[in-house]
Order: structure tokens, then C-alpha cells, then sequence
């Protein structure tokens, strides 16, 4: 468990399937196997998990939607994601690298140090 109250796998669905329904306007779970470069019994395993704890509904047509729940946290692990690769960016790091660090760290930072770090960037 880390700081959000979940594993990282979880946290990375979440953030996919936010992304998913952003870019497509629905979520699939073949979707998230390519996004997250994972197999399909991966995602059915994932998904499974988070139905479970209630982050997540699937209707009759297989279309995941996030619960209020579970678009709050995705929510909170993307803006982590994002702040910390913009500020990564801006300390000369790479893009990709940026991003790859940035995955590591949003699961593991504390709220007070990311308040900090978030108060910087916008400096």
C-alpha cells in the first residue's frame, strides 16, 4: 500500500482508465492492455480487483466506467503525475525519462512533500 491507500498496479488502472475515458470517451479493457502495455488476463484480473473495492462499474456492453471514488483517486495520481513530470522537465530531465520517473514517485511521495513541490512549480 502506499499513500493513496492502494498498490500501484491499482493506481496505474485507475490513472489509464481516466485517461482512456478522456482520449476515446469510453473504456474498454483492451484499451487498457495496450495503454499499460499488459496482457488481457492482466486487466481482467485488475478489474476484477477494483469492482471489488468499488472503484470501478462494467455494464452489460463490457464498458468500464470509474465510480466517484475511483475518478477521485485516478484524478489525484494523474495531477501527481503530471506536476511531477512538468517538474522534472523543467530541471533539464527528458520527457520520457521525466514521465518514467514521475510513475515511480507519484506512489510513493507524500502528500506534504508533493504540497511543497506543487507550491514550487507554480513559482
Amino acid at each position: 500500500m502506499n499513500k493513496l491507500g492502494l498498490g500501484e498496479s491499482s493506481e496505474d488502472y485507475l490513472e489509464a482508465m481516466l485517461q482512456l475515458k478522456e482520449k476515446n470517451g469510453y473504456i474498454r479493457s483492451v484499451d487498457i492492455a495496450e495503454h499499460l502495455g499488459v496482457t488481457k488476463p492482466s486487466v481482467s484480473n485488475a478489474i476484477k480487483r477494483l469492482k471489488e473495492k468499488g472503484y470501478i462499474e462494467m455494464n452489460s456492453s463490457s464498458f468500464i466506467s470509474l465510480t466517484e471514488t475511483g475518478k477521485a483517486i485516478a484524478l489525484k495520481v494523474y495531477d501527481r503525475h503530471q506536476t511531477l513530470t512538468n517538474l522534472f522537465v523543467s530541471l533539464g530531465v527528458d520527457e520520457a525519462t521525466a514521465a518514467d520517473d514521475a510513475c515511480r514517485v507519484e506512489h510513493v511521495i507524500s502528500d506534504q512533500t508533493f504540497d511543497a513541490l506543487k507550491k514550487l512549480s507554480k513559482k
